[in-house]
């Protein structure tokens, strides 16, 4: 009897878990697209942001380590792999 209910425990944590990625996955994706119409409203406004002074990258940049370049911007800024990318490559 104690097995079983270790096995039903151990699959309502499971089953939580994947509930909780999917919510997630929604929210990052809520995410994405409101910083992409924000872009687009800054675009339509002419307002760029100035990337933030980081003078890591731009020394990797200089170097030719670009990917090293996009993670040092990450772990500065909190950014995700696509906006760190972005950024790097217009820094470039």
């Amino acid at each position: 009897m104690e097995i079983t209910g270790l096995f039903v425990l151990a699959a309502l944590m499971i089953a939580s878990f994947a509930g909780l990625e999917g919510k997630l996955a929604r929210t990052d994706r809520r995410i994405a697209h409101v910083e992409h119409q924000l872009d687009q409203i800054l675009d339509h406004l002419g307002i760029r942001e100035d990337p933030p002074h980081l003078p890591q990258v731009t020394a990797l940049l200089r170097d030719g380590k670009k990917i090293q370049a996009i993670k040092a911007y990450r772990e500065a800024t909190g950014a995700g792999l696509k906006e760190a990318k972005d950024a790097v490559e217009g820094m470039s």
